[in-house]
C-alpha cells in the first residue's frame, strides 16, 4: 500500500512475472493540517483490509472537526473503491485514531461480505 495526502497516482509492482497493484490511500484533512503521525497511523490501519479484500483499488480518508460542543466532534469517512463499487463508512468519535479505528472495522466487515458475495458468483 502506499500512502499519498491529496495526490494521486496509478502504481503497480511487478515482482516475479505477476502484477500486485498497489492501493492508493489518500488523507483529506478538511480545515487543518494533519500530522506525520496521524497519516502513519491511518496508513497502519489501513494496510489490515487488503488481509479482507486484496481488489481493493485506492481509499480516501476525510477527516472533520464538527463544530459542536460534543465531545464526540471529530469524524472519519473512509470511501474505498473496489471494482464495480464503492463503500463508504463514517463514524464520530472523541478522537481521530478511534474514529479511523471504527472505520475500518466497519469496512472489514464490508469488505469481508463483498468477498464472500463475488466468491458465490463464480
Amino acid at each position: 500500500m502506499e500512502m499519498h495526502i491529496r495526490g494521486v497516482s496509478n502504481n503497480s509492482i511487478m515482482s516475479n512475472h505477476l502484477k500486485f497493484w498497489i492501493m492508493k490511500v489518500n488523507v483529506h484533512a478538511v480545515n487543518f493540517n494533519v500530522d506525520k503521525k496521524l497519516v502513519d497511523f491511518i496508513q497502519e490501519r489501513m494496510d489490515k483490509l487488503e488481509k479482507y479484500y486484496d481488489k481493493v483499488v485506492s481509499s480516501d480518508v476525510f477527516l472533520k472537526v464538527d463544530n459542536i460542543s460534543e465531545k464526540e466532534n471529530k469524524i472519519a469517512e473512509i470511501k474505498i473503491h473496489v471494482p464495480g463499487d464503492d463503500f463508504l463508512v463514517k463514524k464520530h468519535c472523541k478522537s481521530f485514531e478511534e474514529a479511523v479505528d471504527q472505520c475500518v472495522e466497519a469496512a472489514e466487515r464490508l469488505l469481508m461480505k463483498r468477498k464472500e458475495k463475488v466468491r458465490t458468483h463464480i
